[in-house]
């Protein structure tokens, strides 16, 4: 070989191992587009997992404020249901529960006049009281026991310590002024300690005015003894015959009383004695058995309704096949009836036909027409009919 000949072999020798130099060094083209295929690839992957993310935050939010609209909507109804129970108990105390007590001022009044000069009062002391409450409601209730006693502010005086023994008298009167009973009560100044004006000896009496002379002279307190008379200790009113009043009397002339009140207390028993002497504890079983029983009717016609909703689909589906296949029938039956409507049709031209004409006879000409006019009907089994 020659030399020129060896010196290019090896020239292409050297610009052989530099390309695959530079192919080693420098990246080509397929990398570059693998590289932009990873980097678009990677594109979508972030898309579709930020979609992701913002639709279970989106559902997340739709669920949480489905959830505080039904708690709020259960906290609403739990309300309106204890409302509703407290309610109902406090209507059923009001119309249960009766007047516990009672207190009216008694007014005595006599008469003065009198045929005898020598005496003042002509007759005993008498008052009339009025049992209603505002003077329109009843005080007591039918069947219920009541106690009924009179209070007087007597004065210590040498003539209540002289008057002995007077009575009491009370009469209860109805509306229409029938007398409904009559109580009638002895009260002795020296045999009944609840009735009676204790006795103080002088030298008691010139002691206690000395040393509560102070409050003697300002007002703060007086010489008086309160008398207390039970008229009836279990006054039960008629039904026929509600109390409205009573006249209360004093059989004694020389009697003297400051102040007198009429209390009427009412005797509970079973149910009322519980309700009145604890009020709390029977409200709280009153408010919370009424919230029990309107929450099971509540919650049994929720179940109700549910179960009936879930029944009336299937309710529906079954209503709307009875009526396709109503349709269906009708649709069989429209082309029979047609069926028989042409052939009723051709009956009568028959029967048409069939009478003679009685009249003027008809040309050719029309009766080709009349003919081309007239319908060709098939009868049941196949023949034309002209």
């Amino acid at each position: 070989m020659n030399q020129s000949q060896t010196s290019e072999l090896q020239g292409q020798r050297k610009k052989l191992t530099g390309a695959q130099k530079r192919e080693h060094e420098v990246p080509t083209m397929e990398e570059f587009d693998s590289e932009d295929s990873g980097v678009q690839d990677v594109g979508p992957q972030i898309n579709g997992l930020v979609g992701q993310i913002l639709e279970t935050t989106s559902a997340l939010l739709v669920r949480i404020r489905q959830k505080l609209l039904e708690m709020a909507l259960l906290i609403c109804v739990i309300l309106l249901v204890f409302w509703v129970a407290s309610f109902l108990y406090g209507s059923f105390y009001y119309s249960f529960m009766p007047t516990d007590n009672f207190i009216t001022p008694v007014y005595f009044y006599s008469r003065t006049d009198c045929p005898s000069p020598h005496h003042s009062v002509c007759s005993f002391p008498v008052a009339n009281v009025s049992l209603l409450k505002n003077g329109k409601h009843q005080v007591m209730t039918y069947g219920q026991p009541y106690q009924i006693t009179l209070e007087l502010e007597m004065p210590e005086s040498p003539a209540n310590q002289e008057l002995g023994m007077f009575l009491v008298k009370m009469t209860p009167y109805s509306k229409a002024g029938q007398i409904v009973d009559v109580s009638a009560r002895s009260v002795s100044t020296q045999t009944r300690r609840q009735a009676m004006l204790h006795y103080h000896s002088s030298l008691l009496q010139a002691l206690g005015t000395v040393v509560f002379s102070p409050m003697l002279l300002t007002g703060a307190s007086e010489q008086k003894q309160p008398v207390i008379v039970e008229l009836y200790s279990e006054f039960k009113d008629d039904s026929y015959k509600p109390t409205v009043g009573a006249v209360i009397e004093i059989h004694s002339q020389h009697i003297q009383i400051y102040r007198a009140h009429l209390y009427i207390f009412a005797q509970f028993t079973g149910i009322r004695y519980l309700m009145y002497h604890f009020p709390l504890i029977s409200a709280l079983i009153g408010v919370m058995s009424n919230f029990a029983f309107l929450s099971l009717i509540i919650v049994l016609s929720f179940l109700q309704f549910n179960l009936g909703s879930h029944r009336n689909p299937g309710k529906a589906v079954k209503i709307q096949e009875e009526k396709n296949e109503s349709d269906d029938l009708n649709d069989q039956s429209e082309p029979q009836n047609k069926e028989n409507v042409d052939a009723m049709e051709c009956n009568s031209v028959e029967v048409e036909e069939s009478i003679p004409d009685m009249g003027v006879e008809e040309s050719d000409d029309d009766s080709r027409e009349v003919a081309e006019d007239e319908p060709i009907c098939e009868a049941g089994d196949g023949e034309m009919i002209l």
